[in-house]
């Protein structure tokens, strides 16, 4: 048998993710001697690519309003949310030397749009607070009477009064979110509600492939399944080679729990008009092109990759004069261009998705400490746990909060 490592450390934090790093800072400011252990070799590998690699910290929002954009097991994150509100942690990162910024949606992001110098701050923190790092990855808890004693390595044993688990989820596999925070707290007893994507892209009908990298701004969304109105809102959207993607999309997709019944958008093309209006406009546009063939006359309304799509869903034939065009056609036109509708097939894999949904069931977690209800001394925080939120700031929020609550909750008196 592995001997355990000479030194023991008080806190073990296994991942260097937002809730790993932030619960290691916290902790390590308090007095303890903490061991940061990731196979990556550099701190917040996914942290530098999230939000396009801009780093959306956080959703500036009092934490009433933040808890509606939890999309899974609110109530118990409201906790950790109230104790280290957005309002915290804007201050917490301007003390650090990153200076942020709040842009359209209440969306948090450095002054800089580079997501390297929140890493960075992190990273920064943590060695001046006495964190020391280790690129091993943690194959198994050692837990001995209900309580965490070490951990287990390839390289032997290491000793320790508490651990925390920040692994993360599936998503971003290349960044080290490989699952393996599932597998260890399964193995110590945990319940692990199966992990699925949120926030993904969604495969749709063969029309989109037409529209690829087509981005629809200040466009209207409805998201139904079956009869059932599940979201809507307005913003962005993208059309990819496999269906469809962007803002609007993600959070969209949250909603969503399985493809059957088969789920389907509307999209209102010209939100700002009422259907009164927007014949008006048709009207107007039509007047000015009166000799033109249908097709080219649609330029000043749609973007030109759309148009084809819309005048083939018109019925309308492309090359019909458009002083020949009846009030019917008009108005089923303009029905079209306030409905725009694409079926939805299946979700992309859980790697494609910005987080995973699922993870250790928070009933077996004590939501003021972060601690597991099981074992003594083994704390959870982040993408790990069945917490998930909505595009915007939401989940990092979700990491720093549980990761701070972590960080603050384990007790010094029994450290060694």
């Amino acid at each position: 048998m592995t001997s355990m490592k000479s030194s023991t450390s008080d806190l073990i934090v296994i991942g260097s993710g937002p809730a790993g790093m932030m619960c290691a800072v916290t902790s390590a400011q308090r007095g303890a001697k903490v061991l940061v252990m990731d196979p990556n070799g550099r701190v917040g590998k996914k942290l530098r690519i999230t939000g396009k690699g801009r780093c959306n910290v956080t959703s500036d929002t009092e934490p009433r309003d933040f808890l509606q954009n939890i999309c899974t097991n609110e109530k118990f994150f409201k906790s950790a949310l109230y104790a280290f509100p957005p309002s915290a942690v804007k201050e917490f990162f301007e003390a650090a030397g990153v200076p942020l910024k709040t842009e359209r949606g209440e969306r948090v992001f450095p002054v800089s749009d580079n997501a390297n110098d929140v890493a960075d701050a992190l990273d920064r923190m943590a060695r001046e607070a006495g964190v020391d790092f280790s690129r091993e990855r943690v194959r198994r808890l050692l837990i001995i009477d209900g309580a965490v004693q070490g951990v287990e390595t390839d390289n032997g044993r290491y000793s320790c009064t508490a651990a925390a688990v920040c692994t993360g989820g599936l998503s971003y596999p290349a960044t080290g979110s490989t699952g393996d925070g599932y597998a260890l707290a399964g193995a110590a007893g945990h319940t692990v509600v199966t992990p699925r994507a949120s926030l993904v892209p969604w495969e749709a009908e063969p029309d989109c492939a037409r529209l690829q990298g087509l981005s629809l701004r200040n466009v209207g969304l409805k998201l139904y399944q079956g009869d059932k109105l599940l979201y809507r809102d307005q913003g962005e959207m993208l059309f990819t080679h496999f269906g469809v993607s962007g803002p609007l999309i993600l959070t969209a997709s949250t909603f969503l729990r399985a493809a059957d019944p088969q789920p389907y958008i509307e999209i209102d093309l010209k939100p700002a008009l009422t259907p009164e209006k927007l014949d008006e406009r048709l009207l107007r546009d039509f007047a000015g092109n009166a000799n033109k063939d249908f097709i080219n006359a649609l330029d000043e309304l749609l973007p030109q990759k759309l148009i084809p799509l819309v005048v083939e869903r018109s019925g309308i034939g492309e090359r019909r004069k458009v002083n020949s065009i009846t009030r019917e056609e008009r108005l089923r036109l303009r029905d079209l261009l306030k409905c725009f509708t694409i079926r939805l097939i299946r979700p992309r894999g859980v790697e494609e998705a910005i987080v995973t949904a699922g993870g250790v069931d928070v009933k077996e977690i004590n939501p003021r400490t972060m601690e597991s209800k099981l074992v003594h001394g083994l704390y959870f925080a982040g993408e790990v746990l069945d917490i998930d939120g909505r595009t915007g700031g939401f989940n990092l929020q979700i990491a720093w909060s549980t990761g701070r609550m972590a960080g603050k909750s384990v007790p010094l008196e029994e450290m060694i």
